[in-house]
Formats: C-alpha cells, sequence, structure tokens
C-alpha cells in the first residue's frame, strides 16, 4: 500500500474539515454573474466597530509589506510601493524545523479587521496541524490603500492582488526560515475565486487553495449562467408565494409604465431616486441587487427576506409598484430619496468593489 505524503495528507485532512465549517459570507459582486456585494445592518455594524477592534490576547501581530505597486511592468513608476497590511499568529506553529503548514487566509473585497474572530476555519484549525496563521489585506481596502487615496486605482485588479500575495507569502517564509512548510491558500467568496486562482498561477508558493462560496463553475460555463438568481427566486417563494409573484408582476409593470409619455420620470417619483433615472435596466439593477443582497445574506434574527416579502405583502393590493416600494422602505430604511446609482465618491475602501477589474 502506497504511504501518502505529508503534503497530501494534510490537503486530505483540511478539506474533510473544510466541508463542515462555515464561512460568513464576503461583500462581493462579479460582474455578469449576479454575485452581490451586500450592506446588511449586521456588516455595517461590524464594519462601524472594526475601527475599535483589537486583539486582547496578543496572538495576532499586525505588520506592513512594502508592496509592489505594479508586479508586471518594468516602467519607472511600477517600482513604486505601498504598505500592505498583514497579520501573523505563530502561537500554534510547530515550527520551521518539523516543516509545520502555513494557512494562508486571503483577505477578499473588504478590511482585515474581523478576519481572525469570522474565520473560524483557520484558528479552529491551527492546534491540529500545529500551522503558522497568516491573514493577508486585499490592495485597497482597508489599511492597504496605495498613497492613501484613488491617485493610482488602475492598479486594482485581481492579478495584482494575488501577486501581492505571493510576495507576502514569500516574505514570511523566508522570515520565519520556513522554506519547506507546505503552504495552504484559503478564501470564501471573492475570496475563494483568489485562492483558485493563485493555486493555477502560483503552484510554486502554495501546494493547495480551499475555497468557500467561490463561483469557479461559472468560468467557461460549466454552470448555468442563472444559477445564482435561481437560488434568489426560490428562497423569496418559499417564504411567500403571493409576493414571489409580487415581483415577478413589477418586471412588466416597470417597463409598462416606462412606455407612457415621460413615463421615467413617474417611476423616479413613485421610486423616489435621487436622481432622473435613465433607463429602466438601472431602476430593475437597483431591485435585483437589494432582492439577491437579502437573499444572500438571510441571517437570523433579521431574515431580510421576511422582512421584504412582510411589507410587500402588507401594502395595498392594486398597486404593484406601491407595493415593491413598501419592500425597498423595509430593507433600505425610510429615506427621503434612494441612490439607485450609488453616487458615493470612491473615497473610502469599502467602496472599492465597483472600480475592480477581474484579470
Amino acid at each position: 500500500m502506497k504511504t501518502l505524503s505529508q503534503p497530501t495528507l494534510l490537503i486530505l485532512s483540511l478539506s474533510l474539515l473544510f466541508l463542515t465549517l462555515h464561512f460568513p459570507p464576503t461583500q462581493a459582486k462579479f460582474a455578469g454573474l449576479g454575485i452581490h456585494r451586500p450592506n446588511s445592518p449586521k456588516q455595517a455594524r461590524q464594519l462601524a466597530a472594526s475601527a475599535a477592534h483589537d486583539d486582547e490576547s496578543g496572538d495576532f501581530v499586525t505588520f506592513y509589506y512594502n508592496q509592489t505597486l505594479d508586479h508586471f511592468n518594468y516602467k519607472p513608476e511600477s517600482y513604486t510601493t505601498f504598505r500592505q497590511r498583514y497579520i501573523v499568529n505563530v502561537k500554534h506553529w510547530g515550527g520551521a524545523d518539523t516543516n509545520a503548514p502555513i494557512l494562508v487566509y486571503f483577505g477578499p473585497e473588504d478590511r482585515i479587521d474581523y478576519a481572525w474572530t469570522d474565520i473560524g476555519f483557520l484558528t479552529e484549525n491551527a492546534p491540529h496541524f500545529k500551522a503558522l496563521l497568516l491573514y493577508i489585506e486585499h490592495r485597497y481596502y482597508g489599511e492597504s490603500v496605495p498613497f492613501g487615496s484613488w491617485e493610482k486605482a488602475s492598479y486594482l485588479n485581481s492579478a495584482q492582488a494575488i501577486a501581492d500575495y505571493a510576495a507576502i507569502i514569500l516574505h514570511v517564509k523566508q522570515t520565519y526560515s520556513a522554506k519547506n512548510s507546505p503552504v495552504i491558500v484559503v478564501g470564501g467568496s471573492y475570496g475563494g475565486m483568489l485562492a483558485s486562482w493563485f493555486r493555477l498561477k502560483y503552484p510554486h508558493v502554495a501546494i493547495g487553495a480551499l475555497a468557500s462560496s467561490a463561483p469557479i463553475l461559472y468560468f467557461d460555463g460549466v454552470a448555468p449562467g442563472d444559477g445564482y438568481y435561481s437560488v434568489v427566486t426560490k428562497d423569496f417563494k418559499e417564504d411567500s408565494k403571493s409576493c414571489y409573484e409580487t415581483i415577478r408582476r413589477s418586471w412588466v409593470e416597470i417597463e409598462r409604465v416606462a412606455s407612457k409619455p415621460d413615463g421615467l420620470s413617474l417611476l423616479g417619483k413613485k421610486f423616489k431616486t435621487c436622481r432622473p433615472l435613465r433607463r429602466t435596466f438601472d431602476l430593475k439593477d437597483y431591485l435585483d441587487s437589494m432582492y439577491a443582497e437579502a437573499a444572500q445574506y438571510n441571517e437570523p434574527p433579521e431574515y431580510p427576506v421576511s422582512i421584504v416579502c412582510r411589507a410587500i405583502d402588507g401594502a395595498p393590493d392594486g398597486d404593484v409598484l406601491g407595493q415593491i416600494l413598501a419592500g425597498v422602505v423595509a430593507y433600505k430604511g425610510d429615506s427621503s430619496c434612494y441612490d439607485v446609482y450609488d453616487s458615493s465618491p470612491p473615497t473610502a475602501s469599502d467602496s472599492a468593489w465597483k472600480w475592480q477589474v477581474y484579470i
């Protein structure tokens, strides 16, 4: 019987454990895939509290790496660097002499202040595998914003991001003399895609990648393109059949109203849009993003899908768009206007997602 190597056993063991553990959903919207970037009340509270968050145990130590701005060109400006944040925990590490593994969490489209508390997969497995834990913040998020501004936002793409991760992993391995320590990269949603791409692009750096909720089968048309929205639809239909039917009828009703003289203006007034509507697609995209967020982050005790459907079902019958507006108010809050075009300036890292490029 052939004996499995230590790296192979590590991957198999982690893969089995990975199936039983949960990643909290990350903020995400893949262009053309319908995976939407949320801003749920729970996440908003976490983000607001993140500045005050601190690791009281002292096991997680923050470092900053002088990262190369552009990994793929040789122009003078390409050698510009910025400070990229990463966090290390060596509490359970078996040390370089034992070739103990390194588990690396790829920060997705968010700051990493809560990564070590929210991502239990790493902390729960570190003692078992005597692993060093490494958390890397994605460029242009949190404290890892080049120049502290959006001056070079053109360098915000997935290819640059995984090159960042490779540089920091190799730096950490050198720092801890861990040349022979196997590396497993881990991510969820967009971070899971980065982990998958990293394993393909840098197989000499990581022996394996674990990806949670990563839509890898959407690429190359392996999975049905409407798979995501099929689940969203199912969630609403299971919560309330009448709510589902109202939403389904609303798409036709939006087009019917838009076909009237000054129809877009009528729709804008109905939904209290902050700026005039340019096309019906913009309103529909705003609404379907809301439904997708509610379904993807349908967590207790809020249960956003139920919040939306109770409002829709509770509004007067006969006014389909009025019912939909009631759902918007219930989910988004009662506001003087609703920003269909999300015109907030890209001055904070949580606005970076809409500026990213995936190459």
